[in-house]
């Protein structure tokens, strides 16, 4: 196999947990390109199926599917959905998240919710799946955290601005969950499946021409935000064979806004 070709997904089966969510289309949309037969789950299933219907015309096949990251059935549902329909999974792509909190002035039950999706929820699905690719002895799990499980929130980037940065449980689980990357390629790293995760700096929403979009883009080292096509394909990376030797990883796609 030529290195090119290590990038192929081809006759591989992926799920996108969240899938109908801002940036996730693009994610499912580069592991179609890229060969994979894709099923994206989500609670919002008429948004879904609108991703899916707008992927299909250019080709791609995506199979929308109901999942309810915070109900433990209805991920094992999933799973028997998956299972009897591909016999297994190559790749799982965690996108889901629950914005349950908008504030640090919020009532602790939106913390205890979003506990629900975004740790316990997280973990069922991890694995549940990544059980489903240790049986079969090989598989990819790539965690999309954010730079804001490694750093604080930047005051200055907000002040004057109808904007809220301080989300505590956005912090606390993407935060989390780059350590989990770490556990969960420990576990499974002997049946052959490998787990890492792309950090992404600020993805840019169109239209896109707002004082937080030029001071961010300032902030950064390319003078620019992301596109979600960068983060898609970091995550192609990731779910390929390309990165066979990567695992335990932590991918930061933020233009350098950590390392200045």
């Amino acid at each position: 196999m030529g290195i090119l070709d290590s990038f192929s997904l081809k006759g591989k089966v992926a799920l996108v947990t969240g899938g109908a969510g801002r940036h996730a289309p693009a994610f499912i949309q580069g592991l179609a390109e890229a060969g994979a037969t894709v099923y994206g789950g989500d609670l919002r299933v008429d948004r879904m199926r609108t991703v899916a219907e707008t992927l299909a015309e250019r080709g791609l096949s995506v199979i929308p599917v109901p999942l309810d990251q915070g109900d433990e059935q209805s991920i094992r549902n999933l799973k028997t959905t998956i299972l009897d329909r591909e016999g297994g999974l190559d790749v799982l792509v965690n996108a889901a998240v629950g914005r349950s909190m908008q504030d640090w002035t919020d009532d602790p039950m939106r913390f205890s919710r979003s506990m629900q999706v975004n740790a316990t929820g997280l973990f069922s699905v991890t694995r549940t799946f990544g059980d489903v690719m240790a049986e079969r002895g090989g598989g990819s799990i790539v965690n999309v955290a954010s730079i804001q499980g490694q750093v604080g929130p930047d005051r200055s980037l907000y002040q004057g601005l109808d904007r809220r940065p301080f989300v505590p449980d956005y912090f606390f689980h993407k935060g989390g969950m780059i350590n989990f990357t770490r556990f969960v390629a420990s576990y499974y790293g002997p049946a052959q499946v490998r787990c890492n995760c792309v950090s992404p700096g600020g993805i840019r929403v169109l239209p896109a021409t707002d004082e937080f979009v030029r001071r961010y883009s300032a902030r950064t080292m390319l003078n620019r935000m992301a596109e979600a096509r960068d983060v898609a394909a970091a995550i192609l990376f990731l779910a390929s064979d390309a990165s066979s030797y990567v695992t335990g990883a932590n991918l930061v796609v933020d233009g350098g806004y950590t390392a200045m």
